[in-house]
């Protein structure tokens, strides 16, 4: 049995950008600069890619990466997540997301020391810098106790500056510490399980965020904070930014 392993959920089918983790980017799809990257900053972990698909397997497997295949039916990477564990039996599990190319080890490693303590879920955190970026509905806000446990997420600012009537520039956010969530996660493993047979919340189906099921449900939330750049690859535009931030790599 593996402590502690990451898994990548992998689906091939994306709705904003259709197939988008065989993107090819510099003449290598995108799935596989994801998976290099973990190779190349978290090596002494175990790593597999849960794919719903054989073209996704055929892009990683030639390199050397171990593949699992899952149901095509899932509904979130989370359910894919806790498919491949059985196969992989960790006890503790880092999800990195597939379209996300720049994890750094700064941030896996945190992962991996936080799900080593008592929360049975893990996340990531980062300062907000641009007030655009604060009032944007698809950059998740999250806010936290002073135990750097997660007390809220939402796609609202948060908080709310009353005495500004919630209009906020650069200024304010440099002076008033604001945190966007950053999708990577780590489980205990039975929680990972429990999680996937609870229903959806009833905040989780307003705000469609699925991590308000497991605050909803009573669970502890443990956040590490990452000043690391983060770059989800969601459509088209987003893979021309990651190929203009690789230079002359």
């Amino acid at each position: 049995m593996n402590e502690l392993a990451i898994i990548v959920p992998c689906r091939l089918e994306s709705t904003r950008f259709p197939r988008k983790l065989l993107h090819p980017i510099r003449g290598k799809p995108l799935l596989r600069w994801v998976a290099e990257r973990i190779r190349q900053e978290m090596p002494e972990l175990p790593l597999f890619f849960a794919v719903d698909d054989p073209l996704l397997a055929a892009v990683l497997e030639p390199h050397g990466f171990r593949t699992i295949a899952t149901s095509v039916c899932h509904q979130s990477g989370t359910d894919r997540l806790a498919e491949a564990n059985r196969s992989v039996g960790a006890r503790r599990v880092i999800n990195v997301q597939a379209d996300e190319p720049l994890v750094s080890r700064a941030q896996l490693q945190a992962l991996a020391d936080l799900i080593r303590g008592e929360a049975p879920l893990a996340t990531l955190a980062t300062r907000f810098q641009r007030a655009e970026d604060f009032a944007n509905p698809n950059q998740v806000k999250v806010v936290l106790s002073d135990a750097g446990r997660a007390l809220y997420f939402s796609r609202s600012p948060m908080p709310f500056a009353r005495d500004r009537s919630g209009v906020v520039d650069d200024a304010w956010l440099a002076a008033h510490p604001c945190y966007k969530h950053l999708g990577l996660y780590a489980y205990h493993a039975e929680f990972l399980e429990r999680f996937t047979k609870l229903p959806p919340g009833r905040l989780e189906q307003i705000e469609k965020l699925e991590q308000l099921r497991a605050l909803e449900s009573g669970a502890a939330i443990a956040v590490g904070l990452t000043a690391d750049p983060s770059v989800g690859v969601d459509t088209p535009e987003d893979a021309v930014k990651f190929e203009r931030l690789l230079g002359g790599a």
